[in-house]
């Protein structure tokens, strides 16, 4: 009947929501039940359709398993039928809350610009004063709060002492403190500065406690007082806080988080410090709303000067705390973290957008809208500031640990740690622009019941199965891998080659193995995605053939070895010593030290020359060109005794001497010997030149 209150509807959802959570656990409690009989079933196979009988005793089993079947899926049904009713209803209640709040929001009250409404207004105000201090008066004049009082006086003295002791000197403890263990601890002194920094938030903020415990434990103030007591921790952590994060993003000494001038970073600090204030005092005036049930008129008037002082302050941090357009560009060009740049021109526009609209909605009478603008919109400035905190402490702390320093704030590192605070800090914004806590539930319900493929549910906790059992198992791969490569194939009488091939083997199998078994693991049928995946394998077929041929070439490589590791071969007109072959090419490393990627289908379909297959023997040719008239047999023995001289030429089989012909200005010859090592061809004919020279 469109009666009942936003709390009785949020109180019905949470039952609601309990209920479903029990349809979902016992939608699946006979799934164990239910595959065993399955199974069974299986095992007997279909039924006979060619109207032959089937056995009495097979009949009567399959019978009672089907019977059995349908008694375990008569719960799994009703489950599912409650879990889509109890689905609709929530939804039902969102809307209608969702509804309500737009109505809220949109809807027009009393003007604060209206005279007749300045004066009610401001005597409510002085009404409420006025009831605190009746309030706090008859309680210090009641004898039994009053023998409360001198009861606890020792307490009350010892915590205001302790609080007002801690409020004032905390900070400056925590200063010293962070200027000792600076001088202690050279490494790490960003890291160490941000752990003393929060004791400047811990130490005042423990003081205020004691205070305001020492003022509750008093009973001096009636119940209005203890209502603003309470909020009054609250308030203080607001302000440290805000002050706290001033101080990080705009330090006094070093580079302020947002690149700013010197003198604006100064106006930053006191500006996001009164952002502080302006939140304190809405939540005073929420205090003073419930406490005194104040009426429409009232609250606009009240609410109206706070959001005017919001909407300067947010005109001001757009002023102040982020670089302006030129800057920007200036910034850009010269190499500034181009994220940062781009959060700050979103943030000018809202603070220079909702500065000027909020107040103008306030005065027509849309104060809900305004305060839903402007407040959360001082909030974010907050957020995002702790987020940029947060990411400078953690790469500090990577810089320190790796010893890279700040040299680590260019890493990879930072953007991955930016990433992942930022889409932490999603949900706490989505509360600060209005979203239901039930609301951030819902989805992380619907994340956590995950996604169907075919017949198969994969959920969050079966993708982190899945990727906890495969880095398991490729850890175990690589440890096994690094075993064979070190320890065991080293003893064998296997050559280089072979190895690095049963070591990459061993690698291709075991990374197959751990994706199969993370699979089985995380439940997924793949006989459920079978027709999702063939369709894909002929886009791959067609799309991604040139790739699949050089994976199978590099598979016939390994198996096959043509060439192997260390090999000195010739393909495609590159000549160079083969350094590593992998699933899709090999790399060459030529004699000018420069790597050449050459697929593997080119060493499959393709001519190679392999200078080192097998073994390192190979032959040298070395012309050499006399003056016509020499005596050619003197030259032949000379040729004869300079190869079988040289210690790389093998002895069997000896080295021959070609007369090749006659040359048109020389007579042509050439030494043919067999080198134990053919790498070192250059450095033998270097010196058989040598000798020759020498000799002749």
């Amino acid at each position: 009947a469109g009666r009942a209150s936003n709390a009785a509807l949020e109180d019905l959802r949470s039952q609601i929501v309990s209920y479903r959570q029990g349809f979902l656990e016992a939608r699946d409690r006979n799934s164990a039940r239910i595959a065993t009989v399955q199974s069974q079933l299986d095992a007997l196979g279909p039924p006979p359709e060619d109207g032959v009988s089937e056995a009495e005793e097979v009949a009567i089993l399959r019978a009672n398993l089907n019977q059995q079947l349908t008694q375990f899926r008569v719960p799994i049904v009703v489950s599912q039928e409650a879990y889509n009713r109890a689905n609709g209803l929530i939804t039902e209640i969102d809307s209608i809350i969702r509804e309500r709040q737009a109505e809220a929001l949109l809807k027009r009250g009393p003007s604060p610009l209206n005279p007749s409404h300045l004066v009610p207004a401001v005597e409510d105000l002085f009404d409420a004063l006025r009831n605190l201090a009746v309030e706090t008066r008859v309680a210090t004049r009641n004898a039994i709060q009053t023998g409360e009082f001198q009861n606890a006086l020792p307490a009350v003295v010892i915590l205001t002492g302790v609080g007002f002791l801690l409020l004032l000197r905390g900070g400056r403890w925590s200063q010293r403190a962070g200027s000792a263990l600076t001088r202690v601890s050279h490494s790490g002194q960003s890291v160490w500065e941000f752990f003393v920094s929060l004791g400047r938030i811990v130490l005042p903020l423990l003081g205020l406690f004691c205070i305001v415990a020492a003022v509750s434990v008093s009973s001096i103030l009636g119940l209005r007082g203890q209502l603003v007591l309470e909020s009054v921790v609250g308030w203080g952590a607001l302000l440290i806080g805000f002050k706290w994060l001033a101080a990080q993003v705009f330090p006094k000494t070093g580079d302020p988080l947002i690149p700013v001038s010197a003198a604006r970073a100064r106006s930053a600090r006191r500006n996001f410090f009164a952002a502080g204030f302006v939140l304190v005092f809405r939540d005073f005036a929420s205090i003073f709303e419930q406490i005194e049930n104040a009426s429409e008129p009232t609250k606009a008037v009240l609410v109206f000067p706070i959001i005017i002082v919001a909407a300067a302050v947010l005109l001001r941090t757009r002023q102040v705390a982020f670089p302006s357009n030129k800057d920007m560009a200036e910034l850009a060009a010269d190499g500034s973290k181009p994220g940062i740049l781009r959060i700050a021109t979103g943030l000018r526009l809202m603070c220079l957008s909702i500065g000027i609209v909020a107040p103008v909605l306030a005065a027509f009478g849309y104060s809900q809208l305004a305060e839903a603008l402007v407040f959360p919109a001082i909030a974010t400035l907050a957020v995002f500031a702790l987020v940029m905190v947060l990411q400078e402490f953690l790469s500090n702390i990577y810089g320190w640990l790796t010893g890279k320093g700040e040299a680590a704030s260019e890493s990879l590192f930072p953007a991955l740690v930016g990433f992942a605070v930022s889409i932490s800090s999603l949900p706490l914004l989505a509360l600060i622009w209005g979203a239901r806590e039930a609301d951030l539930t819902e989805l992380w319900q619907r994340f956590l019941q995950g996604f169907e493929i075919g017949d198969t549910r994969i959920s969050p906790t079966d993708f982190l199965a899945f990727v906890v059992v495969f880095l398991v198992g490729y850890g175990l791969t690589r440890a096994l891998q690094g075993a064979l490569a070190n320890n065991l194939l080293p003893r064998t009488r296997l050559d280089q080659g072979g190895q690095t091939a049963v070591v990459s083997g061993v690698g291709y199998v075991g990374i197959f193995l751990a994706a199969l078994i993370a699979i089985s693991t995380a439940g997924i049928d793949l006989s459920s995605i079978a027709i999702v995946a063939g369709a894909l394998s002929v886009g791959i077929g067609f799309g991604l053939q040139t790739i699949v041929q050089n994976f199978v070439s590099g598979i016939i490589l390994l198996v096959e070895r043509p060439i192997s590791k260390g090999d000195w071969i010739e393909v495609n007109g590159q000549m160079g010593y083969v350094r590593d072959i992998s699933v899709r090419a090999t790399r060459i490393e030529t004699f000018d030290r420069t790597d050449v990627i050459v697929p593997n289908a080119d060493f499959i379909s393709g001519t190679v020359t392999n200078y080192t297959r097998g073994d390192t023997v190979g032959r040298l040719i070395l012309p050499v060109g006399v003056a016509y008239g020499t005596d050619t047999r003197r030259v032949e023995a000379i040729l004869r005794e300079i190869a079988e001289a040289h210690p790389m030429v093998l002895a069997t089989p000896p080295p021959s001497i070609v007369f090749q012909g006659f040359g048109a200005d020389s007579l042509d010859f050439e030494i043919r010997a067999i080198l134990r090592d053919v790498n070192w061809i250059l450095s033998v004919k270097t010196e058989m030149n040598h000798q020759i020279a020498a000799r002749f």
